[in-house]
């Protein structure tokens, strides 16, 4: 009996190693990010409460289709969502959209909520990471492009200077507004400088590839990103 239980748990040691993104380690490899599409605003009923579900890429337009969507189906109880982000400044705006009207938000078990959608997320009153729900984040940054940054040094110096002056300036910015926006929904700013803003921008070329990091429940918590029973 006891050489079944020792397979078995070899097959499921060696399965959940195998789930496991080899680039970013503390994420699956397989993540339910929702649609490759501007994200849409569904009606659904769910564990008995009335559920909007926000699927999909956070597109310039879509502070109007959330405005909408909330206000044809109030009152909602909750918002859930899954998405690989998009606009950082959209994700914002719609956050506090969130806050004025206190639905809550939840990212249900088995999907997953990346880059803008954590603001998104963030603007909840009431916030749960459901087990097996991944709040994804990655450092914020003016540009990760590296095709951007040789075209610019193939131009010359002045224009890498320019390119150095416009990153500064907008890593600056991007970073006052995500601190201004964490402040005002409750969660510690030690979210962005212990955790998002020391993941790498752009892979390296060495071993640790990770731009990537899934929270763990002990983190959602520590950081007030869940603050939800």
């Amino acid at each position: 009996m006891w050489k079944v239980a020792a397979s078995l748990a070899l097959l499921l040691g060696t399965s959940a190693q195998a789930a496991v993104d080899p680039n970013n380690p503390s994420c699956p490899k397989e993540l339910d990010l929702g649609p490759n599409a501007p994200m849409t605003f569904t009606v659904a009923a769910r564990d008995g409460k009335k559920v909007l579900l926000a699927e999909g890429l956070i597109d310039d337009a879509l502070v109007p289709r959330l405005q909408a969507a909330l206000k044809t189906n109030e009152p909602i109880d909750e918002i859930w969502m899954r998405s690989a982000g998009g606009n950082a400044r959209v994700g914002n705006e719609a956050g506090r959209l969130i806050r004025q009207i206190m639905v809550p938000t939840r990212i249900p078990s088995g999907w997953a909520c990346f880059s803008a959608c954590n603001f998104l997320f963030m603007g909840g009153a009431a916030r749960f990471v459901d087990p097996d729900g991944q709040f994804m984040v990655h450092m914020f940054t003016h540009t990760g492009d590296r095709q951007v940054i040789a075209a610019e040094v193939m131009r010359g110096t002045d224009s890498t200077v320019g390119l150095i002056g416009e990153i500064e300036q907008g890593s600056a910015l991007l970073a006052s507004e995500d601190n201004d926006f964490l402040i005002r929904m409750g969660v510690s700013r030690k979210l962005l400088t212990e955790v998002m803003y020391r993941q790498k921008a752009v892979a390296e070329q060495g071993s640790d590839k990770s731009t990537r990091r899934c929270l763990t429940q002990e983190e959602v918590r520590k950081y007030n990103v869940m603050n939800g029973g």
